[in-house]
């Protein structure tokens, strides 16, 4: 069949649109012909230069003020307002003339623009999993209250949402995530000592951003898509299970009570699931890389080692605690690997930390947004007094 050349009107703003998810989404946006309304990235200003340039977006946001004063002057000349710091993230995906809001900012920033884009009743497309760990229990009631969807942006859920659609919620089974193993996949505990920067930051199927990378490492990054998939398909975290999967072909899949088990697959390109969150529910032709399932030959799984990635079963432990302890865990996650990776603490400290300061936590098992943030803020401060003893 000819493939036709499909065209987008929708109007999108991007948060997020120097690190990887971002500009990956830009490039699907041009092969569109998606207007981009408003971006927003955190220090990276030479590029959002180069966007802004391109794209001619009504609004850029800076994160750090100064630098959005700086941004401001060197591109007067294109018309593009520049706006710094948090509440300016929450004026660009209010914009009236947004229609969709794809949100990959790193981490808990994310959290208060998805709130903002929801309650203005945006299409929102997630590929920041930080607010649903932090605050899933607050923000998919609000979805459902707007009679909305969440599109996820990440290859598993994005492959889950597929794989789950046109079926019942009441006949799933287990939702299983996979993940490629990382760089140290069949490393022991003892491995994991040794291991440096260079090595982490080296992942063997996929180019991302340089937190995600390490979780991906650690394999914490499946945790908080443990707890994302709880939330996004109001699935018990006892019935989502990981398998490794080195080849990254099966992006995840659907066990069903009758035995029947349905699977997303396709190359390990980031466009792909970006582009279906874009124009769900068509999917439009592309030139983006195929697989060839005869030219692979085998596809191969295991089990995790959840006694030597020991960031997966912490995830697991708090979403089960539940209450702010996710959003703590998170936290503490945000400032290990911060720390792992300006050389202040070993990677194998990572969950270390992370287990130490969720045992001084006392989790609000009902929390509101202050409750979030608050827990937010008290796992960076637990995170930062144990490098401290960790350093000593």
């Amino acid at each position: 069949m000819a493939d036709r050349k499909d065209k987008m009107t929708r109007k999108i703003a991007i948060l997020g649109s120097t690190g990887s998810i971002g500009v990956q989404a830009l490039d699907v946006c041009s092969h569109l012909g998606i207007e981009v309304v408003a971006l927003a990235a955190g220090s990276n200003i030479r590029l959002l230069e180069e966007q802004i340039r391109q794209y001619r977006p009504k609004l850029a946001v800076v994160a750090d003020e100064a630098l959005a004063r700086l941004l401001a002057v060197s591109v007067a000349d294109t018309g593009t307002r520049i706006a710094g710091g948090a509440q300016a993230l929450v004026e660009a995906v209010t914009i009236p003339e947004v229609e969709l809001v794809l949100s990959s900012v790193v981490g808990s920033a994310g959290l208060l623009p998805t709130v903002a884009a929801i309650q203005a009743g945006k299409r929102l497309a997630l590929a920041n999993k930080e607010t649903l760990v932090a605050a899933g229990g607050i923000i998919m009631p609000l979805v459902r209250s707007k009679g909305m969807e969440i599109l996820p942006v990440d290859s598993e859920h994005s492959a889950l949402f597929q794989a789950l659609s046109g079926n019942r919620g009441e006949d799933v089974e287990k939702l299983v995530l996979t993940a490629s193993g990382g760089p140290f996949r069949g490393f022991t505990a003892e491995a994991l000592e040794r291991v440096t920067i260079e090595q982490a930051l080296r992942h063997p199927n996929w180019s991302m951003g340089s937190k995600i990378t390490i979780d991906s490492a650690t394999m914490m990054n499946k945790g908080l898509e443990v707890i994302e998939a709880h939330w996004l398909f109001n699935v018990p975290a006892e019935n989502i299970e990981v398998l490794i999967h080195p080849e990254s072909i099966v992006h995840s899949l659907v066990s069903y009570r009758d035995g029947s088990m349905i699977a997303q697959m396709g190359a390990t390109d980031m466009r792909i699931p970006i582009q279906l969150s874009l124009t769900w529910p068509e999917r439009h032709g592309n030139p983006f890389r195929r697989v060839s399932l005869a030219d692979i030959g085998a596809l191969t799984f295991q089990k995790a080692e959840m006694d030597v990635f020991r960031c997966l079963p912490i995830a697991y432990s708090a979403i089960r605690r539940g209450g702010t302890m996710p959003a703590v865990m998170n936290a503490a996650n945000e400032a290990a690997v911060g720390a792992f990776l300006n050389g202040r603490i070993p990677f194998a400290r990572i969950p270390d930390l992370v287990e130490a300061v969720m045992e001084c936590h006392v989790p609000v098992l009902f929390p509101g947004l202050d409750d979030i943030a608050q827990a937010d803020q008290e796992g960076r401060a637990l995170a930062k007094e144990a490098i401290m003893k960790l350093k000593s």
